[in-house]
């Protein structure tokens, strides 16, 4: 207080052995900045109840695929129970670095999670299935091999950064290999390449998952289940926090895989 006294040349407090008191310029200054504090202690207050209702905006990269399988199912009911919460999804194949690109995680598959991030497994274990449409197999014969692939016609997806088409992947007796599959089609986003093969464009390579109605009502048919191998299911990704955001760690609980068959 006697700093600002010498700054301003006015002295603000009447001071005596027993008592301190406003001076006339000490009230008139007390009444000027009281409503400024008044509103620095609601800002306060209202930080604090960011720490305990969760509210806020999270930022996540995904592939389309995975919006469809592991978020639309809980996005109802999490945005229900969380009117403040903001969910962001942006849609890129590529490994996105989450700390650098500023997004609160990624999904992507468990194995190729780098190790100093933390993984929170969204999916169960899942397999990708060849599948193709009646009309397309009219006029093809259906492949009995992976190796026959290469002579038919085959929608593709490319992968982001490295920009390689994405080479098939098979297992025989244990042993993977891949299928480099031929095509007039190619796009960046696997829901593209579903329909492309609903339109009996050619092949598709897509989760099981994914085309599992498809194949219900008849729209695609599946060849070479038995050569398609298992990955290991979808993991949430993000960098290790000392203290994670409420919103952030409803987020996380919400999306959490739980094994129904346990």
């Amino acid at each position: 207080m006697r700093t600002l006294e010498e700054r301003l040349g006015v002295r603000l407090l009447a001071r005596t052995t027993r008592n301190v008191a406003p001076t006339e310029a000490g009230e008139r200054l007390m009444r000027a900045i009281a409503p400024l504090f008044d509103q620095i202690t609601a800002e306060v207050e209202a930080l604090g109840g960011l720490r305990d209702r969760p509210r806020g905006t999270i930022r996540l990269t995904c592939t389309d695929d995975q919006i469809e399988l592991c978020l639309r199912p809980m996005l109802a009911k999490f945005l229900k129970n969380y009117p403040d919460i903001t969910l962001e999804f942006y849609v890129d194949y590529g490994f996105t670095n989450v700390v650098e690109e500023r997004f609160d995680a990624g999904i992507r598959m468990g194995e190729s999670i780098s190790k100093d991030m933390i993984a929170v497994r969204v999916g169960p274990d899942w397999r990708l299935a060849v599948v193709g449409s009646p009309a397309y197999f009219e006029c093809n014969p259906s492949p009995k091999t992976p190796y026959e692939l290469t002579k038919h016609a085959c929608v593709n997806i490319r992968h982001r950064p490295t920009g390689a088409i994405y080479a098939w992947e098979f297992e025989e007796d244990g042993r993977a290999f891949t299928v480099k599959a031929e095509g007039q089609l190619v796009f960046n986003s696997i829901m593209h390449v579903l329909n492309a093969a609903a339109d009996g464009i050619g092949l598709a390579y897509v989760p099981e998952e994914l085309v599992a109605p498809y194949l219900a009502d008849g729209r695609l048919k599946e060849v070479l289940a038995n050569w398609c191998p298992t990955f290991q299911g979808y993991h949430l990704y993000y960098p290790n926090r000392r203290q994670a955001s409420p919103a952030f760690t409803a987020f996380v609980e919400a999306l959490k895989y739980r094994d129904q068959s346990s």
